[in-house]
């Protein structure tokens, strides 16, 4: 994977809240000297005083994009290997149809199908860890965590995606089984290329 040859491994973190999908990007991009994309929405709440409404959802789903993008073009720039995504649009799309059913963008949901074809690798992270509260989280009780669990799983089944199930309840172990997943593509892309 060098020269004019060389190809960017795109992973994302998916699943449901309080799973360590933050955490772990953020350790993957430092383990893998890569560039990584935050969750966009964290930092629209924030901006929007906490309140989203489905006007918001195309907004949300742009600078989403934007993240995104940025991250992979500084892996471009930088020669990097892999570009680490702690969510993606994919997962607006989710979280759109959770919250604000029939308001998904379309374009929004067109784009997000495209991009999970084009991704390497999703890190399916599961509920495994205790819930931590967050003004942002929206399904607390077990029944929440089930539900929300069986709609990511079914999201990267129905879109074909290839993904790997992060599990455990020590965020070391988490780590290596995600960082296994990425060295395992890479790998294989290694010897494609």
């Amino acid at each position: 994977m060098n020269g004019a040859n060389a190809r960017i491994v795109r992973v994302v973190l998916f699943g449901p809240e309080s799973t360590g999908k933050s955490t772990l990007a953020e350790a993957l991009a430092a383990r893998f000297s890569a560039p990584w994309s935050p969750e966009y929405v964290r930092e629209y709440w924030d901006a929007h005083g906490g309140v989203i409404t489905a006007l918001d959802l195309d907004a949300i789903a742009r600078g989403q994009l934007a993240g995104e993008d940025a991250a992979l073009g500084k892996a471009v720039a930088d020669g990097s290997k892999v570009v680490v995504h702690d969510t993606d649009l994919l997962t607006c799309t989710v979280w759109d149809d959770l919250l604000f059913p029939g308001a998904c963008p379309e374009w929004a949901r067109a784009e997000a199908a495209l991009r999970a074809k084009a991704t390497d690798l999703f890190l399916f992270c599961d509920t495994d860890l205790p819930w931590s509260p967050d003004p942002q989280r929206c399904f607390p009780d077990e029944a929440g965590r089930v539900m929300c669990r069986r709609v990511f799983l079914e999201t990267l089944e129905r879109t074909g995606a290839r993904w790997a199930r992060v599990w455990g309840s020590e965020f070391a172990e988490r780590e290596a089984r995600a960082a296994l997943a990425v060295e395992g593509v890479l790998a294989r892309c290694s010897v494609r290329g």
